[in-house]
């Protein structure tokens, strides 16, 4: 079908100026986005844009994260800032398996502005202050994703306590190992991780005062002597009496290069470690990540619902401030119409916000599209036909530098309605993202994915492919915040000098590189170096090489790779990546010892092709019976290496046994992190039985 030929001339000219300012994919791909400012292989490479000169700044003289908010609240005083559903009421619902879950009913968005949520900022650091709370004194923050963490946030910002981020499901051990290293005595929190989650003992001796950010209850009995429990607005209307106590102490502003953030990363390997994040590194990652975002104003509406305690929803939220954006909040839980806690009928919050902009882990984006997908293949004949024919056509015109919108009006609209129907970004960042997902992303949302690759300890900020660009599989070039280099690494066989691109270990450097790990100084010596000009560099571990327009690919990572007893290298990532294509896989741990000859596998099924899969070859049993038959691992392996075959996969690489678990892998199980990252180690142990078994042949 010519979609084409239905256009009308006013649309078919907008299209043809759009190829003229972007041009083909050929054409986009020979645009240099870096270049080697040494002219060496090795790099260091720069954007285009900051070749002299790497990009500090947003705004003139804003170079702390208070003066972020101060600059968008005289700009935008009464700009709708933080928005927080209501909640109208909350039931439980019997499944038909007896389980019970939770659902809720949400009414609208109720807004603060910009000037309010400032002026509460300042109370709520004025009260701190007045219960103690010292500059250059750390305070902790182990709260969900809402308002109130970043109000406290701004707080913390303004009077220079430097804020200690704890994730919300980290387990009793890391929360106690956080608190007592950064020698914490004040900690903000919300109720439900108060009663649920956050234990107080003799395990966290300094602690002295918790901040619930929640209203109710007002008392809080039954807490160890020497410790008082406060609500956060009590704590307020403290910090706003002017006889509180703290008149006499005038607020010392940050510098620069004070630390604004402690970020307890979320520990894919051992035991959490904190990053210290000054106010500058966050202002050069936030200035980085803003020359990739087109046209960012504050007409723009951004949904918050990835944990604050992540670099990448922090520095993305912090962008939005620093433009005058609306940041609505949501949860994983309620995000879309079908999300769990969402009652059948109601709205999810992606409806009712109708963000402009979303951040997302590839995680949230498979399981998007493997759902739209399963949608896809319930259709008529004539449906999907249809939907193949403009999908196809789409893909092909994106890479001619041309729109669609008709295809976009008559066959994309409903889909692009799960986001709420306005999205014009996505940002992806955390983990790669699949050829497949993003394409379906970039043509079925009708907006572009800036797939990105950036750390902790970077500030989150390295790369950001440039919107127009559509291809898979690379994460952009160098932000102007930021420059490369590539580090041979000689055992995994890794050159500068390789051809036809030049490979190794990425080292990033500039001022969105953190001042390092807290109290952790033989560790501080091995990831992060400072060249013969003072420069400092973080060694991310990954494998990367450059192409001949600058952008970066990311091939390997050092701690995925391991030696098999013949020698052949397995990347453990590549391998998951490939077969998470899978639609009979909904997540995937490749695992191999070095002392074996193959690699093995866990497997988390999909769970509407797997009971096909069982139906169909008449095997019988529930889901957890299902996991555990023989048959059945049997059948699931042959899809897999069918699917590990087709994605050109070597045979050493492939999985020759697995092992199916009937739970999903949440961050609540421990298993993965709260980006959704695999916890190889934690895997390993909870394997282990499986593990001899498999290499066993028990």
């Amino acid at each position: 079908v010519d979609f084409s030929r239905l256009l009308t001339p006013k649309t078919a000219l907008s299209i043809k100026s759009k190829q003229i300012r972007y041009g083909t994919e050929e054409e986009r791909a020979r645009r240099a986005k870096a270049k080697s400012v040494s002219g060496r292989p090795e790099g260091p490479y720069r954007a285009v844009g900051a070749v002299k000169r790497l990009r500090t700044t947003l705004h003139p003289g804003v170079d702390t994260l208070e003066k972020v908010l101060e600059y968008s609240a005289a700009k935008f005083p009464q700009r709708d800032f933080l928005g927080t559903r209501e909640l109208i009421c909350e039931e439980d619902e019997k499944q038909s398996n007896g389980k019970v879950f939770k659902k809720v009913i949400l009414g609208k968005y109720r807004w603060l502005s910009y000037e309010k949520a400032h002026r509460a900022a300042a109370q709520l650091g004025s009260g701190l202050a007045a219960l103690g709370q010292q500059p250059k004194t750390n305070i902790a923050i182990f709260c969900e994703t809402r308002a109130e963490w970043m109000i406290a946030a701004q707080a913390c910002f303004m009077y220079n306590f430097p804020l200690v981020t704890l994730y919300s499901t980290l387990g009793g051990p890391a929360i106690a190992h956080g608190l007592n290293e950064a020698q914490v005595s004040h900690i903000i929190t919300s109720r439900e991780l108060l009663e649920t989650r956050l234990k107080v003992d003799a395990q966290v001796p300094r602690l002295q005062h918790i901040i619930v950010v929640d209203d109710t209850p007002t008392s809080w009995p039954g807490y160890p002597r020497g410790i008082s429990v406060h609500n956060m607005a009590a704590v307020q209307q403290l910090g706003a009496k002017p006889d509180n106590g703290n008149t006499s102490r005038e607020r010392k502003q940050p510098l620069p290069t004070d630390i604004a953030v402690i970020m307890y990363t979320s520990g894919s390997t051992g035991v959490p470690k904190g990053v210290m994040i000054s106010h500058s590194n966050l202002i050069a990652g936030i200035t980085g990540m803003a020359e990739r975002v087109p046209n960012l104003c504050e007409d723009d509406t951004y949904i918050g619902y990835l944990p604050l305690a992540h670099v990448l929803e922090l520095s993305a939220e912090m962008l939005c401030v620093a433009h005058g954006c609306r940041i609505g909040y949501s949860s994983p839980q309620t995000l879309a119409d079908q999300s769990t806690k969402i009652k059948k009928g109601s709205k999810g919050d992606t409806s009712v916000l109708q963000p402009t902009l979303m951040a997302a882990v590839p995680e949230i984006m498979d399981r998007i599209y493997k759902n739209v997908m399963a949608k896809v293949e319930e259709m008529s004949y004539f449906q999907r036909t249809l939907f193949t024919l403009a999908f196809n056509y789409k893909l092909e015109q994106l890479g001619k530098g041309n729109s669609t919108p008709l295809c976009d009006r008559l066959v994309f609209k409903k889909v692009r309605s799960l986001l709420g129907g306005r999205t014009r970004v996505l940002l992806s960042g955390g983990a790669p993202l699949s050829a497949a997902t993003q394409r379906f992303m970039n043509v079925c949302f009708c907006c572009p994915v800036g797939q990105g690759y950036g750390l902790t300890e970077t500030c989150g900020a390295g790369t950001i492919s440039e919107p127009w660009d559509y291809s898979t599989g690379r994460v952009g070039g160098p932000l102007v915040c930021s420059e490369f280099k590539l580090k041979d690494w000689l055992e995994g066989g890794y050159r500068s000098t390789d051809k036809p691109h030049p490979r190794g270990e990425i080292l990033i450097g500039g001022p969105n590189v953190t001042m390092g790990y807290y109290k952790n100084d033989s560790k501080k010596q091995d990831d992060f170096v400072v060249d013969e000009n003072g420069q400092r560099w973080f060694c991310t571990g990954d494998i990367g090489e450059f192409h001949s327009d600058g952008c970066l690919k990311i091939i390997d990572r050092k701690k995925d790779l391991v030696k098999l007893q013949a020698g052949e290298y397995v990347s453990l990532g590549k391998v998951e990546a490939m077969l998470k294509n899978c639609s009979l896989v909904d997540n995937i741990c490749a695992y191999a010892n070095s002392d074996e000859t193959y690699v093995i596998g866990f497997v988390v099924p999909n769970q509407k092709h797997f009971l096909a899969l069982a139906e169909e070859y008449g095997v019988r049993g529930s889901l957890i019976e299902l996991c555990d038959n023989s048959t059945m691992e049997e059948l699931v392996l042959k899809v897999i290496t069918e699917a590990a075959l087709a994605a050109q996969l070597e045979r050493f690489e492939i999985p020759r046994k697995i092992r199916l678990s009937p739970d999903p892998w949440t961050p609540e199980t421990g298993l993965v992190t709260d980006a959704f990252k695999l916890k190889r180690l934690e895997l390993k142990s909870h394997y282990k039985d499986d593990i001899e078994r498999m290499y066993g042949g028990k």
